[in-house]
């Protein structure tokens, strides 16, 4: 809802009734919500609720003019006017948005729920009014609903600043800035003179690997100037190597909120890509394709649509200069460079090493000089002489000083080799670093589905995975997003984690993997185009392969025709693919050491998964994770084998698997964890859930349609980890939780329809942390005064100053009120 809307609003109030004012508004909320579909049946309820309203307002509204006492039921007034602007900002909640989607529901919710108190308090005690009782009742209430109104606006709803929603601004689909950018200014400047005042309808940023162009295309598409011009319009594809113009045109129409059509053809995508843009209403709209490589020049041919008001901004090594102007982006200057690799080496914050003056003037001015101002080779070498003692920095400086130019890649990776070489006394780490190869180029890898693999394939356990993790981070080999900053990854919830790559240090790791032999390698990447594979692979049938880690890639117009391949020692295998319907290789038969199984599918839609029944007979799978997958009925009764240990599925349906199969009792013997995230058609937990007899963490979050769980869970004594977060229509916690006595965590946070704990959470002896972010409404009983081993509770600052009072009996407790984390990534 624009603010003109709201400006008209106010005005409105102050020369017409509030019926008016009321119907205006309530118009203008379902015009906007009918628009997007996502919160439909939400937005059915609140129609319901406003409508059931409407008597009431019009009563109230004819006492109000009587009696000149408009102000009465202005908190009414601050109440619709709050809903108005969130269910503008909801109704911009593109479908993909798997993050934001949940965030949004749940302030719907507490909308929906604010309007039903007030219909129940204030209304119902205005519409009892009558006669002479009329102006004494109004009288009286009118200082009740101005406090409400005040309360209201000072707690803007539960939410820092009185706003809804951590993201200001206009939807854009760039990925969030990670660094303040050094030595960009310039360029930015530059840049913004070209698109936003010259106007330029093709420009390509171009430089070589490593010199940042992602990172000033980034800042550009956050610039104030920039957001003015585009404002919701600017759509930011990552192209990458593998380019496809079907699936460009596919997260085109998703970046837009739009439905995918079904495209016959490429011609037929680019038609109605065509018919899309112009469809923006004459709109400046900025398309930013990232990282195109050379050889996709049919690709920019086809996206360029010579319309006005439209500009693409391509970044690429290559120039293009058939297409138009080229923005060349240089290295950064000694100065620059210097400051970059002093930000990277010396952070203000801790107590890192420095060395002396001297060695800061000759050995650092040395490093960066061998650096030839790329930003990439001078933050990752930075981060790698952090802490490290004068001689490593000498050595360091003759090293690169060997190199002589870096302006080529393969330069560029032995320079950045020389990062990887120093963490040879840290060989868990190194080991760690090369297997990051295994996914595709520019997706986001998921924390929990590195950590998972590490743990089996390197004997770690789950903390010093995930120290590994923090560590590549720290010295700038990957870069972590932790999105629930809430501690609660303190204890080893990374389920919303991811990492992502610098496409040169991926490239980094598959050459550090690819140094030997196919034969021999520890570790084999496979991508496969089409139905052609490598040619190592077709002649070397009857051959046995050594890898212990096998990934494979394939693309939308595989058809799962499978070549053998005899690899007996391959303990992970990744198998990562786009397409609707995917068949399981039958070589997974004869991989007798498998420990780990992750398929993921990089397709709008989840895929139909057959011939699952390979993994059935495997005498050492551990782990398996699904993502984005039709989950087949076959599938539980295929892997119910006592090896078993943990299974997570992620954005799969799971209805099928889960409503039409009956398994044994004795079924998975060993399943200790189960990981259940964004599975939007979970709608109860299966009974088979119940007869898990070692079952110790359960974590079924992001699910939307969960709405109950059985007292049946009470037969999980062996459960210490409990998470729910944000299953928004989960209405209660069953009274059988009481019986898990060893429960260390539960996490309800985000549950907005629980509305009371129940008593029986009183007799959880061993609980030590509790989080109850966004549980306002949540009533808790005075049995909590048991918990006597309670530690730690993280709440909203509602929630958390309804603790306090039990801090007198439980004395270690630790009450900490969560800030609202910024989203501002998702752009």
């Amino acid at each position: 809802m624009s603010s003109s809307f709201i400006q008209s609003t106010g005005s409105a109030s102050a020369g017409a009734g509030f019926n008016i004012l009321f119907e205006h508004i309530l118009n203008a909320i379902l015009n906007v919500s009918r628009k997007n579909t996502i919160f439909n049946s939400t937005f059915q309820r609140l129609e319901q609720t406003l409508r059931s309203m409407a008597p009431a307002i019009k009563k109230i509204d004819s006492y109000n003019r009587d009696f000149d006492r408009p102000e009465e039921i202005d908190g009414l007034k601050a109440i619709l006017q709050k809903g108005a602007e969130l269910v503008e900002k909801a109704a911009k909640i593109k479908r993909y948005d798997v993050m934001r989607k949940p965030m949004y529901s749940r302030k719907l919710l507490k909308l929906e729920d604010k309007l039903k108190r007030y219909n129940t308090t204030v209304l119902q005690l205005h519409q009892v009014a009558d006669g002479k009782e009329i102006l004494f009742e109004v009288k009286q209430l009118s200082n009740q609903v101005r406090q409400m109104s005040m309360g209201a606006a000072a707690a803007g709803y539960g939410y820092s600043g009185g706003s809804f929603g951590a993201v200001g601004g206009g939807f854009s689909s760039a990925p969030m800035l990670k660094v303040v950018p050094v030595g960009l200014e310039i360029p930015l400047r530059e840049l913004k003179k070209k698109m936003v005042n010259d106007e330029v309808p093709f420009l390509v940023l171009s430089a070589p690997g490593g010199c940042g162009k992602t990172t000033l295309a980034t800042a550009f598409c956050h610039d104030a100037e920039v957001k003015v011009r585009y404002e919701d319009n600017i759509i930011y594809i990552t192209v990458s190597k593998a380019a496809n113009l079907l699936t460009i045109a596919q997260n085109i129409f998703q970046r837009l909120g739009r439905r995918v059509p079904g495209f016959q053809s490429e011609e037929d995508a680019v038609n109605k890509l065509e018919c899309l843009i112009k469809d923006m209403d004459g709109k400046p709209t900025l398309l930013v394709l990232d990282d195109v490589w050379s050889g996709s020049e049919y690709i920019l041919e086809k996206l360029y649509f010579k319309m006005t008001n439209y500009q693409v901004l391509v970044t690429s090594r290559d120039e293009f200069k058939s297409f138009g102007s080229t923005y060349k982006l240089q290295t950064l200057s000694d100065t620059d460079a210097m400051e970059l690799f002093r930000q990277s080496a010396f952070p203000q914050e801790g107590n890192s090493y420095k060395p002396d003056q001297e060695v800061l003037e000759k050995v650092c001015s040395s490093i960066v000089k061998s650096c030839k101002g790329f930003p990439l080779l001078i933050s990752v070498v930075g981060k790698s002489l952090l802490r490290k003692p004068a001689v490593e920095w000498r050595k360091r400086a003759k090293e690169c000083s060997k190199t002589a130019s870096f302006l080529e890649n393969s330069e560029v990776l032995d320079c950045l080799q020389k990062s990887v070489d120093a963490l040879d006394n840290k060989q868990s780490i190194k080991e760690c670093y090369m297997d990051l190869g295994l996914f595709p180029e520019d997706r986001r890898i998921p924390a929990p589905a590195l950590i998972e693999m590490w743990v089996e394939l390197h004997g770690l356990d789950e903390d010093d995975a995930s120290y590994n993790l923090y560590e590549l981070s720290f010295r700038n080999l990957v870069d972590l997003v932790v999105i629930r900053k809430d501690g609660s990854e303190d204890d080893g919830f990374h389920n919303e984690d991811f990492v992502t790559q610098h496409d040169l240090l991926r490239d980094l790791a598959i050459r550090q993997s690819n140094s030997a032999s196919f034969q021999i390698a520890e570790r084999l990447f496979v991508e496969i185009t089409g139905n052609i594979f490598p040619k190592w692979w077709t002649e070397s049938t009857e051959k046995v392969f050594k890898a212990k880690l096998l990934a494979i890639t394939t693309d939308e117009n595989f058809s799962s025709s499978w070549r053998d391949i005899h690899a007996p020692e391959v303990e992970v295998l990744v198998l990562n693919f786009k397409a609707q319907a995917y068949g399981l290789p039958k070589f997974i038969e004869r991989m007798q050491n498998l420990k780990v199984l992750i398929v993921t599918n990089h397709g709008l839609c989840p895929a139909d998964v057959s011939d699952i029944h390979h993994v059935a007979s495997l005498p050492n799978l551990k782990r398996i994770r699904l993502e984005n997958t039709l989950i087949p009925p076959n599938f539980l009764p295929s892997i119910a084998s006592g090896t078993i240990q943990k299974l997570s599925l992620f954005m799969c349906s799971v209805g099928q698997a889960f409503s039409n199969v009956i398994l044994q009792p004795n079924s998975f013997p060993d399943l200790e964890g189960i990981d259940i995230d964004y599975c939007s058609d979970l709608m109860e937990l299966p009974v088979w859930f119940f007869n898990l007899a070692q079952l110790k963490n359960l974590s079924i979050t992001n699910c939307q349609s969960l709405s109950v769980l059985p007292e049946e869970l009470g037969n999980l004594v062996t459960l210490e980890v409990l998470r729910l977060g944000s299953c928004i229509e989960l209405s209660e916690l069953p009274e059988s939780i009481g019986n898990l006595v060893g429960l260390r965590i539960l996490d309800i946070s985000y549950c907005a329809s629980i509305k009371k704990l129940p008593e029986q959470v009183g007799e959880l002896c061993n609980l030590r942390k509790l989080y109850m972010i966004e549980c306002d409404r949540c009533e808790i009983p005075i049995s909590v005064a048991q918990l006597g081993n309670l530690e730690k509770v993280v709440g909203d600052e509602e929630t958390a100053n309804s603790w306090e009072i039990y801090k007198t009996d439980i004395p270690g407790l630790k009450i900490t009120k969560h800030k609202q984390v910024s989203l501002d990534w998702l752009h």
